[in-house]
C-alpha cells in the first residue's frame, strides 16, 4: 500500500478510534497519543494483507488504551482528589461529531466506568455503544465469545443501577443550566435548592493543581449553600462566562483574565439538576477554546 493510501485510508476511521479511545480513557490528550501509535502500527502494517482495515484499526486502538488503562491505574489512585474526564469541547476542529449522541460522552457516563475493568470497559463500550458483535469483540481482544457475554454481563452489573438517563431536550437542558447560572449568582439558597435533585452531587477536579474541593459534596441543601456561600473559592467575581457544547451536553467555558479557569457542566434528570461537575485542572483545559473563539 503507497503512503499517501495508507494516510488516506487511516483518516477515513480518524472519527471512529478517536470516538473508541477517548470513551476508553476519559482524555483527549491520551486519546490523541493513542491515535498517533495506531497510525505508526497501521503502517508497519500496511503491506501486509490485511482484509479489513477498520477491524485492524479498532483493534489496535482498543488493545492499545487497555494497556494504557492498566498502566495508569496506579496514577488514578494517586491522583489528588476527585479525578474527571478531560472535557470535550464541540467546535469546527473537534475530532469526533458530537451531533445526536446518546449519552455515552457524558461526564456522567463516562465516570461511571471508571467502576469497570479495561477489559470490561472495552467489551461494554464495543458492544452497547458501537454496537460490535460478541464475536467481533472477541476477535479484537483474543478472548472467546462466551468470554465476551459473561463480561459484558458483569460490566452491565456495575454500572446498571446509576446508569445516567438522558430523558430532558437539548432545550431543557440549556434552560436549566441557566437559571442555575443566575440563581447561583444571585445567592439565592432557596431558589437552588428547588432547582437541584435531592441526590445531587457535585464533583470537583483540580488535580492538585488548582483549587478544588477534595471530595464529592452530596444533598441539595450541601451543594446549594456551597454555591451561595462558598462559590467564590472555585468561581470568583471576576470570571467571564461563556457557552458551549461540553460532552454532548450544555456546559459553561469560565475564563479569567482572558485565560481558561474552568469548565462546569450539569445532568438533568427528571427535571431536576442531578450531578454537577467542574474541571480546574489545567492540563484537562488545554484544548478549551480561547476566550474570542469561544461561544457566547
Amino acid at each position: 500500500m503507497d503512503p499517501d493510501t495508507c494516510l488516506a485510508t487511516f483518516e477515513a476511521h480518524r472519527s471512529l478510534l478517536f470516538s473508541v479511545a477517548y470513551r476508553m480513557l476519559g482524555s483527549r490528550t491520551d486519546a490523541e497519543d493513542m491515535l498517533q501509535e495506531t497510525f505508526l502500527r497501521w503502517q508497519q502494517a500496511a503491506d501486509s494483507d490485511i482484509r479489513d482495515p477498520r477491524a485492524f484499526l479498532v483493534t489496535v486502538i482498543t488493545r492499545l488504551c487497555i494497556n494504557q488503562l492498566q498502566s495508569a491505574r496506579s496514577k488514578r489512585e494517586e491522583y489528588v482528589g476527585q479525578w474527571l474526564p478531560e472535557p470535550l469541547v464541540e467546535s469546527t476542529e473537534s475530532p469526533i461529531n458530537m451531533a445526536g449522541i446518546d449519552g455515552s460522552l457524558s461526564m456522567a457516563f463516562l465516570v461511571l466506568l471508571e467502576r469497570l475493568t479495561p477489559v470490561q470497559r472495552a467489551v461494554f463500550l464495543l458492544r452497547e455503544v458501537f454496537d460490535y458483535e460478541y464475536q467481533e469483540i472477541a476477535d479484537m481482544l483474543n478472548l472467546t465469545e462466551g468470554n465476551c457475554r459473561q463480561i459484558l454481563k458483569r460490566a452491565k452489573e456495575h454500572v446498571a443501577i446509576d446508569r445516567p438517563r438522558f430523558d430532558v431536550s437539548r432545550e431543557q437542558q440549556q434552560r436549566l443550566l441557566q437559571q442555575f447560572l443566575q440563581t447561583a449568582s444571585q445567592g439565592d439558597m432557596q431558589g437552588l435548592i428547588a432547582l437541584l435533585s435531592e441526590e445531587v452531587v457535585l464533583y470537583t477536579d483540580g488535580g492538585g493543581k488548582a483549587t478544588a474541593v477534595p471530595n464529592p459534596i452530596f444533598g441539595a441543601e450541601k451543594v446549594a449553600r456551597f454555591f451561595t456561600a462558598g462559590r467564590e473559592k472555585l468561581l470568583p467575581r471576576d470570571i467571564v462566562r461563556r457557552y458551549a457544547e461540553i460532552n454532548g451536553q450544555p456546559g459553561v467555558i469560565a475564563y479569567q483574565n482572558g485565560t481558561v479557569f474552568g469548565v462546569l457542566t450539569l445532568d438533568i434528570s427528571a427535571g431536576k439538576i442531578g450531578n454537577i461537575y467542574i474541571v480546574r485542572n489545567p492540563e484537562k483545559l488545554t484544548f478549551m477554546p480561547n476566550l474570542l473563539s469561544a461561544s457566547c
